[in-house]
């Protein structure tokens, strides 16, 4: 979801670094590429005179992606004015991913300056707010009264045509009612349409609305005009609205012309369309669990082919999927606590089969300390289990989908990450748990390794048909599948196909959970100012 965001900085407590007064400091912003290493400069505050703990006027605005790590980091040195920043000069710097400051409280981080060495350079507070993007939505329904009537051999068959107004005194067609056949009285069903499409936020901006009498051959008859504009519209909250329709052409032919009509607003309402950012920055927490497949299907972890199979140069596919997705959620996760199991193998001493077993060895406490430590237990898993079968999803899905019904008011949003080489065994009762789990505060990503074909995944998927168990539909959308071996690029730019592979599996958590929200009436927690 792009989003702009606005980040204002505060940094605290600086070091001093003039003799004769306080340090005049500016921070500089530099921004990483998705997938790159190399930092470029974004832009620079106005420089502040003697002070250290300066509140700067000027902010960023960076477009936010929540499926990208964006990496930031703020240099702090004293007011060069634009020079060159000698080393000797620097008052520290501070590196952060927006996703951090947005996942934080209130959107409100504190961040420790560092880069001089033996001292303590203070902190950085962050904060991000949504810029306002006029994202409410409006209801209205319009009917008209004696209409001119176009037809030779019956009535008018007429439709209203919405413009907007451009800067530059164009207009630009924003909607078309239906046709309603056969009348000069119409009444057109209510429709919705963004504030932004109707007059780009501008309350004052004139719309203009065309009255036409629909013709099959497409050479539609204009009857007449009007116009009006969004805060006027508003008005009809309180009264009906009466609007003449009026032909400029028969206007300066007759004497005796009135009009063509009218229309009239029944009804308006507008309602506020709120975004994923206003969520977490409201307090809903992301809970990410990860569950892995130790079948056997995919091969000898010791042997260089199978999946698991991770080279003292190269992290296995499993380990390269769980970071790239890991990295990205961890930072909306307040404390970087995950869950984590295994599925599919016999478990020490013995050898029972498993479908859910903490990578950890802990079964009262299954959560592993950030996205390292899932790491650490799942190789640590790989030695002491065996790789078995059958491939069952189900029970871990039912397992998250448990914890999701628990708190179901929307301050916990649940992630499971399933990696799999996507040799299913239990399709039926999977669908069944996924139909279930689509009424919960829940998504699932699935990530296929391997060489298979990924047929039963792409089914789970559900983009193009809805999955459904037993005559039941899921109520959403709530699983995304990728292949893995889509994102593994021949250059051998490892560090910019998992950005590609997370930015994939991640695109459609937002809409998940404000699909979620949405259909529980579920309205965001106001932030504390």
């Amino acid at each position: 979801t792009q989003g702009g965001s606005r980040l204002a900085l505060s940094p605290r407590n600086l070091l001093d670094m003039d003799t004769f007064s306080k340090s005049d400091p500016v921070v500089v912003l530099f921004v990483q590429g998705s997938g790159s290493s190399e930092w470029k400069e974004f832009g620079r505050t106005e420089v502040i005179d003697n002070t250290l703990n300066p509140d700067f006027v000027r902010k960023f605005v960076l477009d936010y992606y929540f499926e990208e790590k964006q990496n930031l980091r703020f240099d702090v040195p004293p007011g060069s004015h634009g020079a060159v920043l000698g080393t000797q000069d620097f008052l520290g710097q501070a590196f952060v991913a927006l996703g951090e400051v947005i996942g934080a409280q209130r959107g409100r981080l504190e961040r420790a300056l560092t880069g001089v060495p033996g001292k303590r350079c203070g902190t950085i507070l962050l904060l991000a707010e949504e810029l306002s993007n006029c994202r409410d939505i409006v209801t209205m329904q319009l009917c008209a009264n004696k209409l001119d009537k176009k037809d030779f051999f019956g009535k008018s068959d007429p439709f209203l045509v919405f413009y907007r107004s451009n800067e530059d005194g164009t207009f630009t067609i924003c909607h078309k009612t239906e046709v309603v056949k056969n009348t000069l009285n119409p009444v057109w069903q209510p429709f919705t349409i963004p504030v932004r499409a109707l007059c780009n936020g501008d309350y004052d901006r004139t719309v203009k609305i065309d009255v036409y009498d629909w013709d099959r051959d497409g050479s539609h008859d204009f009857i007449g005009e009007f116009a009006t504009s969004y805060r006027e519209l508003s008005r009809a909250q309180s009264q009906f609205t009466v609007y003449e329709v009026l032909n400029p052409r028969k206007k300066c032919k007759k004497k005796k012309y009135v009009n063509s009509g009218t229309v009239t607003l029944l009804s308006f309402s507008v309602e506020s369309e709120f975004t994923f950012v206003d969520y977490i920055r409201g307090g809903t927490q992301l809970n990410f669990t990860v569950a892995i497949d130790f079948t056997a299907s995919n091969g000898m972890p010791s042997q260089p082919t199978s999946l698991h199979y991770a080279s003292p140069y190269q992290l296995s596919a499993y380990a390269l999927a769980l970071k790239a997705v890991g990295e990205i959620i961890q930072d909306y996760d307040s404390d970087k606590l995950f869950p984590a199991y295994g599925f599919g193998a016999k478990l020490p001493p013995d050898g029972k089969i498993s479908h859910q077993f903490p990578l950890n060895n802990n079964a009262d406490n299954p959560s592993c300390a950030g996205i390292e430590g899932v790491l650490e237990s799942y190789l640590q898993s790989l030695r002491t289990v065996q790789l078995y079968g059958p491939t069952n999803f189900a029970p871990i899905i039912n397992q998250v989908a448990g914890a999701a019904a628990q708190v179901t008011d929307g301050s916990q949003y649940h992630v499971l990450l399933i990696i799999t080489d996507g040799v299913i065994s239990d399709m039926l009762q999977t669908k069944e748990a996924i139909v279930t789990a689509s009424a919960l505060p829940m998504s699932i990503i699935i990530v296929g390794v391997g060489p298979a074909e990924f047929e039963a995944m792409e089914e789970l998927d559900g983009d193009e048909v809805r999955v459904s168990s037993r005559g039941r539909y899921a109520e959403r959308d709530i699983v995304q599948f990728v292949p893995f071996r889509d994102y593994v690029d021949d250059s051998g730019n490892q560090v910019l196909s998992m950005a590609r592979l997370a930015k994939d599996v991640l695109a459609e958590i937002p809409e998940q959970l404000l699909s979620y929200m949405k259909t529980r009436d579920i309205k965001p927690r106001r932030a504390d100012p």
